[in-house]
């Protein structure tokens, strides 16, 4: 099959749309030449296919990262020189952002300017990481006047990485930045949904100076690809964005294999806290954009709004009123705040949570129905009258669809906001800093956005508590996942045993 197809976005007009496997620096065919549709969700038609990698591609493209790893990447380019290789790849990017934000728009839905703002950055991340790849540093240890101990940062290997459909390119940007930063080689799985964005990033790979073999790229199913990634016996770790149930799943596979590191980047079901305090104008703006920024689509999304008594019925107008406002549309519509949803199987997952919130009592106070006649588009959606134990409340829809429910006190609050089996992030609205900082400090949360929300930077670490997953992205944390600590001691007097 031809390796790229013409395409052409509202934005940029047409462009070359690489379909093959990106492996050892090379675009090829899968070796089974199998293929799979991606759809477009705005207006539910076929855009391409692209190649689907099987089992056979993934000890391919492994085989080609241990090379790269065994050879120049780690042996002769200097952390300097990494350092360099990334910031070139982010120039690339930097000067085909256009292209790239518009190619994330038409695959995944998003708006154009929710797209641009992820391609920023990804960008930012990997020149932050750049900056970081001569500064990973170990430690001279004193012990006694006998011995020279210390301690090195070493590459884990070949890294395995599966990244969701919600952020195709900014998720990518979370994985390789520290995992390329600190000497490791890399095979990515992108999402079944979503993987034209990232194969368009694909192209700059080897114009950045990346030896072949150090970051292949690869489309096709998590049940095939991302299950062969998991349980590779020469993968050395596997780093996974995604759901909590796939996310055990990868974690069997890892731990019934060869052992392999595993970090995990999984669900949430977000609290997000207004006090009576609080500026309600400005509340009412974050907690709008905590849960419908990506069409509801985020893992840290404020899902669970909790008002004080009282402002609450105030609370409640004002948002409805806000809700209503967002303009959902085409994706290309520079107006537009939110698209469809990624999906078919998306938006039917979505409606039915809402139905199941209809059946258990809650009341429906804005949306709650499909938005147009074609495309996978909903309503943004407010649940009030909402216990703690209904499944909108517990489980994550992934969608834009909120519940609010009314607090007392502070104690009450914390204890509601706590009671979830993830524990990925949260947010507090009030004018007390005093208040702030007690209760963000009492919330079992990764990250703790006050008076704000979704403020996410490369700088500061991500991940979350409970069954939100294990290990941090970004920030210096990130590291860390992707090294090793090695300690050596040197002898140099004293006696021989």
């Amino acid at each position: 099959m031809p390796l790229t197809v013409q395409l052409k976005t509202p934005l940029t007009g047409e462009y070359t749309q690489p379909t093959g496997l990106f492996i050892n620096n090379e675009w090829v065919e899968g070796v089974d030449k199998k293929t799979f549709e991606v759809v477009n969700p705005t207006t539910e038609e076929v855009i391409c296919s692209v190649s689907e990698a099987t089992e056979k591609d993934v000890d391919i493209a492994v085989a080609a990262a241990r090379k790269a790893f065994t050879g120049p990447w780690r042996h002769t380019i200097t952390p300097l020189e990494r350092g360099h290789i990334l910031t070139k790849f982010a120039d690339l990017l930097q000067a085909n952002s256009e292209l790239l934000s518009a190619v994330e728009s038409l695959d995944n839905g998003k708006s154009i300017n929710m797209a641009r703002g992820d391609v920023q950055s990804v960008i930012n991340c990997i020149r932050y990481y750049g900056g970081w790849a001569d500064k990973v540093e170990g430690k001279t240890i004193p012990i006694n006047h006998e011995t020279f101990h210390y301690t090195r940062h070493e590459p884990v290997g070949v890294c395995g990485q599966i990244i969701p459909w919600n952020f195709p390119l900014l998720m990518l940007a979370w994985k390789i930045g520290p995992a390329l930063a600190t000497g490791n080689t890399v095979v990515l799985k992108t999402a079944e949904q979503t993987p034209l964005s990232a194969l368009v990033l694909a192209k700059f790979i080897k114009d950045a100076g990346f030896p072949p073999g150090v970051l292949n790229i690869i489309s096709g199913f998590g049940k095939v690809a991302g299950a062969a990634i998991s349980s590779h016996m020469d993968i050395d770790k596997v780093a996974f964005t995604g759901s909590t149930a796939v996310g055990r799943t990868i974690m069997k596979a890892a731990a019934s294999s060869n052992l392999k590191k595993v970090t995990l980047e999984l669900g949430g079901k977000s609290p997000n806290i207004v006090f009576n305090d609080a500026d309600i104008e400005a509340a009412i703006s974050w907690v709008n954009f905590g849960i419908y920024y990506n069409h509801g689509q985020c893992c840290c999304a404020g899902s669970r709004v909790y008002v004080q008594e009282g402002i609450y019925d105030k609370f409640v107008e004002a948002f409805k009123k806000r809700a209503q406002e967002n303009k959902v549309g085409d994706p290309f519509d520079e107006q537009t705040f939110q698209g469809p949803q990624v999906s078919q199987l998306q938006y039917d997952r979505i409606m039915g949570y809402i139905e199941e919130g209809k059946k258990e009592g809650a009341t429906i106070a804005v949306g709650g129905e499909r938005h147009g006649n074609k495309g996978y588009f909903i309503q943004p959606t407010i649940f009030t009258n909402v216990t703690s134990k209904m499944k909108i409340m517990q489980e994550e829809i992934f969608g834009p669809v909120v519940a609010v429910a009314k607090f007392k006190t502070e104690e009450d609050v914390i204890q509601m906001g706590n009671d979830s089996a993830y524990g990925l992030a949260a947010a507090v609205h009030t004018s007390n800093i005093t208040t702030a900082i007690r209760v963000s400090n009492d919330l079992r949360a990764g990250t703790v956005w006050v008076n704000s929300y979704n403020m996410l930077s490369h700088a500061l670490p991500f991940g979350g508590f409970g069954e939100s997953g294990i290990g941090r992205e970004l920030g210096e944390e990130a590291l860390y996942n992707y090294t090793e600590t090695k300690s050596v001691s040197i002898r140099l007097a004293g006696p021989i045993y």
